[in-house]
């Protein structure tokens, strides 16, 4: 089963898989929130950011019909936003290489990433998740998604969204049609 980028990392280069799916279930039954948790995971990995964003480069793959779909959306105008709890460089790097150039379309909205304690980013634990904003998420999808929501459904287009992961909850709830990728869990 593919993972996420985030979950790539964590399974590999920080924790592994098991204490990921717990923060997971724990973040599910409301013990800790999705902020909380996915600080955990991330903390775990004290690779060099350069070398984690080189490791999913090697390792993530698109969905099979990804390149379609942006070359659709591209030629029809059609504007594709990317809201992730992961990582805006990570997220543009995977892009690139995979699209196999600047991709024109894409607008990402996503957490940043910050030195810790004054280290560089490239050092070993040198770097943290710089959350988009103050919420319990890290970064609240819905937030990003409500201001086209609250237009009358008779001036505004189809709101979609697809998500995979514990992270897309508070968006899915926003949406027209939502899509979620079967097999995807904690």
């Amino acid at each position: 089963m593919p993972l996420a980028g985030n979950d790539h990392l964590t399974d590999h280069l920080g924790f592994g898989a098991v204490e990921r799916s717990a923060r997971n279930t724990a973040i599910l039954e409301g013990k800790i929130t999705f902020r909380d948790g996915f600080r955990e995971m991330l903390d775990s990995i004290d690779t060099p950011f350069g070398e984690c964003v080189e490791f999913l480069c090697q390792r993530v793959t698109l969905d099979p019909h990804f390149t379609e779909f942006y070359n659709w959306a591209k030629n029809n105008n059609v504007p594709i936003v990317v809201l992730s709890s992961g990582m805006v460089p990570i997220i543009h790097a995977l892009l690139v290489k995979l699209l196999g150039h600047e991709p024109e379309n894409i607008q990402i909205v996503a957490n940043q990433v910050a030195s810790r304690d004054g280290k560089d980013i490239n050092s070993k634990g040198g770097w943290q998740i710089d959350f988009h904003d103050d919420s319990h998420f890290g970064h609240d999808k819905s937030l990003e998604i409500r201001p086209y929501a609250a237009i009358p459904k008779s001036d505004r287009p189809i709101l979609l969204y697809a998500g995979d992961g514990v992270s897309d909850i508070s968006a899915a709830r926003q949406t027209d049609l939502l899509f979620a990728k079967k097999g995807h869990g904690t």
